[in-house]
């Protein structure tokens, strides 16, 4: 051994002594860490050890010292399970004492299964791919970076510029080792080495980062700071676009109550603030409606609709006709996803509609949506033969069926199923009805399973009928198909007075029926 290596020895020894009179069984493991494990070692180097205890008598074991012959500081630093445990979750970079502690003393084999148990769940982390997940952790970080840099951006005092931009570059350093899914194995003296070798990082990261710690001024550090940080919140940019899909084109369920809530939130403010020159009123209900659009347009395609730009603090009447124009083109947004604002002539027209019972009426009949309040009747009612089923057979029935409506667009049906009730008695199902769009999302087929009790009594033909009025004027459908047995007239009289025509006969017999809605508009 080398005159270091003899030293450690000795430290070494000293704990392992020290724990046997004081905390017996206090100290699960010890390792070496940092530079005598990586072999980085230079005179001044000190001994770093992982002291893995198990319980809190074990923290008398920790010590600092100055060894003055060598000119050399120790600090005997304890580590408990719950820290360890903590490091892997790999929320922080630095974690190449848990990661990489070469083993020296185990009290029990148990101890290091335990430990390398906690080391492969990292190795499992590091070796996915990046995801979404793992570009959150790391922005999560870059956020501590870009608050320290809020802070030196508003001092003056040199001294604490430099401790602010401290913060900025050990926050940066973590996120940019976290957005490349690595941890740090080197001291700090390698850092360079490690972060150049990582590829998702600015280009001159390492010369930004020596650019400012040169720095002598505050204007100096402060204008290497923001060049730093536009680099790496574009880094950060790119590997978002990376990872998170550009939002689907916007559909009916997730925008329906947008519109109507952005009139009601601050279309009155508006005009408060343009009637009374509050300014303030005015900017923080655009900042508001941009902050909404922001949080829309980040699950859904929408258009570039800016709500600051309208803002004029000389012109508040501009201002709120600027915002009518934001609303105006969200509008749009509505009508190219297949929605109809909720906007009536007065209050009359909203009771009625407000009051009036989900789903779509004939003479007799109200062809309604189910939800979770049906259970009961679902259970009774489901399938088509009307032989009671489970609770939760019936809780999946009325999921699949909710998941259809919210499917179902303007061209395309996957599956609407409607429960058939009476006018008087909405809460009793008294069959099923709908349109399958299994096969042809865009030419469904028709489907009427009445109870036996309420079959030949015009119900069936009223069912189609209004089937045929939904698809066309509530999906703009251009076609709907439809057969039954040979043997059940019932249905297909019922198709045929509801509008259907028949159109072949298959095989064994069994009619087909079709409706066309341009053949329909030229009759």
């Amino acid at each position: 051994m080398n005159p270091a290596e003899i030293r450690n020895q000795r430290i070494l020894d000293a704990v392992l002594k020290k724990e046997k009179t004081l905390c017996p069984g206090a100290v699960a493991l010890i390792g070496i860490c940092g530079s005598f494990q990586t072999g980085d070692v230079h005179p001044l180097s000190d001994l770093d050890l992982l002291i893995l205890i198990n319980n809190e008598r074990g923290r008398q074991l920790g010590a600092a010292f100055v060894q003055e012959d060598l000119g050399v500081g120790h600090d005997i630093y304890c580590t408990d399970w719950e820290s360890l445990r903590r490091d892997a979750e790999y929320a922080d970079p630095n974690i190449a004492k848990l990661m990489d502690a070469r083993i020296v003393y185990c009290a029990d084999e148990k101890y290091r299964s335990e430990l390398e148990a906690l080391r492969g769940q990292v190795r499992q982390t590091l070796a996915e791919p990046f995801c979404e997940a793992d570009y959150l952790r790391a922005k999560d970080v870059l956020e501590e970076a870009l608050h320290c840099f809020a802070l030196a951006m508003l001092g003056d005092d040199l001294t604490e510029v430099r401790k602010q931009a401290g913060g900025v570059l050990y926050f940066a350093e973590n996120a940019v080792a976290l957005l490349n899914k690595h941890y740090f194995r080197m001291g700090v003296r390698r850092r360079y080495e490690e972060l150049n070798a990582m590829t998702k990082r600015p280009e001159r990261l390492c010369e930004r980062i020596e650019d400012i710690v040169s720095a002598g001024t505050v204007s100096a550090l402060k204008e290497r700071l923001t060049r730093l940080v536009k680099e790496l919140t574009a880094c950060f940019e790119r590997e978002r676009q990376a990872v998170r899909p550009e939002p689907e084109s916007a559909d009916g369920e997730s925008l329906r109550g947008t519109y109507e809530e952005m009139f009601s939130n601050w279309h009155g403010k508006m005009r408060i603030a343009a009637e009374t020159g509050d300014r303030h009123l005015a900017f923080m209900s655009l900042v508001s409606l941009d902050e909404m659009l922001s949080d829309i347009r980040s699950g859904a395609a929408i258009g570039p609709l800016d709500a600051l730009s309208v803002f004029d603090p000389e012109d508040l009447e501009n201002t709120s006709r600027g915002f009518d124009g934001v609303l105006r083109d969200y509008l749009r947004e509505y009508s190219r996803a297949g929605v109809q604002a909720a906007v009536y002539p007065d209050i009359d027209a909203f009771l009625a509609a407000y009051l009036k019972q989900p789903g779509f009426e004939t003479e007799q009949l109200l062809l309604r949506y189910v939800t979770e309040n049906d259970l009961p009747e679902v259970a009774r009612t489901w399938p088509s033969d009307h032989r009671p089923v489970s609770e939760a057979k019936a809780r999946d029935a009325i999921a699949y069926m909710c998941g259809n409506y919210k499917r179902n667009t303007k061209g395309c049906i996957h599956h609407l199923c409607l429960a058939v009730c009476g006018k008087e008695r909405p809460g009793t199902i008294m069959g099923w009805c709908g349109l399958d769009g299994t096969k042809n999302h865009a030419e469904p087929e028709i489907f009427i399973l009445l109870d036996e009790a309420y079959r030949n009594r015009g119900y069936g033909t009223q069912c189609v009928i209004e089937l045929l009025r939904i698809a066309v004027e509530d999906y703009a459908l251009s076609s709907v198909h439809g057969g039954c047995a040979k043997e059940n007239i019932a249905s297909a009289r019922a198709m045929e007075k509801g509008g259907m025509v028949k159109y072949a006969t298959e095989e064994n017999g069994d009619p087909l029926f079709r409706f066309t809605a341009k053949e329909k508009a030229e009759q």
